[in-house]
């Protein structure tokens, strides 16, 4: 049987051996569940498709044909309360094992996966269903979610509630009933252009954004897994991420089942790096994706003591890389970090593919996928060097990309300029292509002429003993425009002073160049963060204007 990806994708490598093109070849009615589950499961139905546990020692196995076979009782059961297709389905399932079969189920059907955090208050419940008329809900009852929905008011057009794991008064109670529905699912005609997933986009300012997605994104992934995270078909890959998330997508589901690769799922509460590592070691897992921040902690948890010989392959995305965590997880282990870049809104789309040697906290070079500029203002490309825009050519439109903001025409209007998606993230590249990220639009700090990132700051102040968060804002100057200002979180023992904020001063401006170094520091207790962990810079800034108008 010929790999399931390359009956999909057409690749073109260069005399160095490294992938330099990539088009995508698929039936008008692609669907993932049909042309990518369903298939493996008729072909191999004992394939191991995902290795699922928690911290309680339970643990269970589902090949091919249990997803194939559980989906298809999901999608009938769906179809029994009355989802259909085009049906928006708030989907929280934390790490819970039932939400792989549950996507499957409505990509079968249809109907749009609506995944979300289980921090959602009562307040975001209500907005999340008013904007996208949410007819379903499938959840789990911890974290007060369900009292959060039930709680939930004005919200009409949510009719069917489910739950897993439980009882609860009110719902149904979707493991128990879906056991009566029958495997035996009819396809569902489906066109691969129609909308399959959406998610709410948490930025650093106002609502979420609806990013809409079409039954291609899964595709789209093909570059994700195979080219950038390198998963094996025959080994086992752990993305650390909840399924709420874009990253539960780009690391637990499309890509590497394409690639007919297991994924494994550890159904966590609390992040503990030894548990993590002690997992690496006794399931063998050959490649694991994470956040910076996370090897950052295995490394200080300590590594001795750990068998990692398994894994073979390393990524990291979700935050710039400091390059102390490269060359430390490089020296424990042998192997060298792969940075990528994406959004919600994309698939990979800047990474450091299979082969290309990476630069530590450089985001590597635009994958083969999409094309990608930096641009200025103008819409002029960027030389090397100058900071600008990272934008993605959308016409033709190549799967992996956002169909549109769902209900949000101001918003595509602005980021879809000129055959090109705007990102609205800063980087700039050096002369051998390599891109180097700065920060957000709204996040770049003009001082006295310079455009200063935030990340490289906060990566600096970040390797300072003293230092457990931070982040790096400006604020408003008669004489340089903008000030550089770092609000730090302190880490046990260490108190604010003078003194500690002399000190940091002159750390930044031995690291880099002293011009950058922040002017203004203030000591937190904690930083203002997005349900999703974002950084809410603009909290900080706002909150800075009402401090100096207060003055005034």
């Amino acid at each position: 049987m010929m790999n399931l990806n390359q009956r999909f994708v057409e690749e073109e490598y260069g005399e160095d051996g490294l992938l330099k093109h990539l088009s995508f070849k698929y039936p008008d009615n692609y669907n993932f569940g049909y042309d990518v589950v369903d298939v493996i499961a008729a072909n191999e139905p004992d394939r191991t498709a995902m290795v699922w546990c928690n911290p309680k020692g339970d643990e269970r196995k589902f090949t091919f044909g249990d997803i194939s076979r559980l989906s298809n009782k999901a999608a009938n059961y769906f179809r029994s309360l009355g989802i259909g297709k085009g049906d928006m389905v708030l989907t929280i399932l934390k790490r819970h094992y039932q939400f792989w079969y549950v996507s499957v189920a409505l990509h079968k059907l249809g109907a749009i996966m609506v995944p979300a955090t289980f921090m959602l208050t009562k307040h975001d419940i209500e907005y999340r269903v008013r904007a996208a008329d949410i007819k379903a809900c499938i959840c789990t009852d911890m974290n007060g979610v369900c009292d959060a929905v039930d709680q939930a008011e004005d919200i009409p057009t949510l009719k069917i509630k489910m739950v897993v794991n439980s009882d609860r008064e009110g719902w149904h109670q979707f493991d128990r009933e879906m056991e009566s529905a029958s495997d035996s699912l009819e396809r569902v005609p489906t066109k691969a252009t129609e909308p399959t997933l959406m998610y709410f986009s948490s930025g650093t300012s106002g609502n979420p954004k609806m990013v809409l997605h079409n039954h291609l994104y899964s595709l789209g992934h093909v570059v994700t897994a195979k080219h950038w995270q390198n998963v094996d078909p025959n080994g086992i890959h752990l993305s650390i991420a909840d399924t709420g998330w874009g990253k539960a997508a780009w690391g637990k589901l499309y890509g590497q089942w394409i690639m007919e690769a297991a994924v494994f799922v550890y159904d966590y509460d609390k992040f503990e790096p030894h548990e993590i590592l002690n997992i690496v070691e006794k399931h063998r897992l050959t490649t694991l994706c994470c956040p910076p921040t996370m090897f950052r902690m295995f490394i200080n948890a300590g590594l001795e003591g750990h068998d990692l010989s398994s894994l073979k392959y390393c990524c990291i995305a979700g935050e710039a890389l400091n390059p102390d965590v490269f060359n430390n997880w490089y020296k424990a282990t042998g192997i060298k970090l792969m940075e990528g870049f994406g959004q919600t809104e994309t698939t990979v789309s800047v990474c450091n593919i299979t082969g290309m040697e990476p630069k530590p906290s450089s985001m590597g070079r635009p994958g083969p996928q999409f094309e990608v500029r930096i641009v200025d203002p103008d819409g002029n490309e960027c030389p090397s060097g100058q900071s600008g825009e990272i934008v993605i050519k959308c016409e033709p439109r190549v799967p992996g990309l956002l169909m549109e903001y769902y209900r949000n025409e101001e918003k595509n209007a602005e980021a879809f300029r000129g055959g090109w998606f705007h990102t609205g993230d800063v980087a700039w590249k050096d002369e051998d292509g390599y891109f180097w990220y700065v920060g957000r639009n709204d996040d770049v700090i003009k001082s006295s002429g310079y455009k200063i990132g935030p990340f490289e700051i906060e990566s600096v102040l970040l390797t300072h003993p003293a230092v457990l968060e931070c982040a790096v804002t400006g604020i408003p100057d008669p004489v340089r425009g903008q000030l550089v200002k770092a609000t730090i979180v302190l880490r046990e023992g260490y108190e604010g002073s003078d003194a500690l904020i002399k000190e940091l001063q002159n750390y930044v401006k031995h690291e880099t160049a002293p011009y950058k170094y922040p002017r203004a520091v203030e000591f937190v207790k904690e930083l203002p963060k997005s349900t999703s962990g974002k950084i809410k810079r603009v909290d900080i800034r706002n909150r800075d204007i009402e401090k100096m108008k207060t003055k005034e």
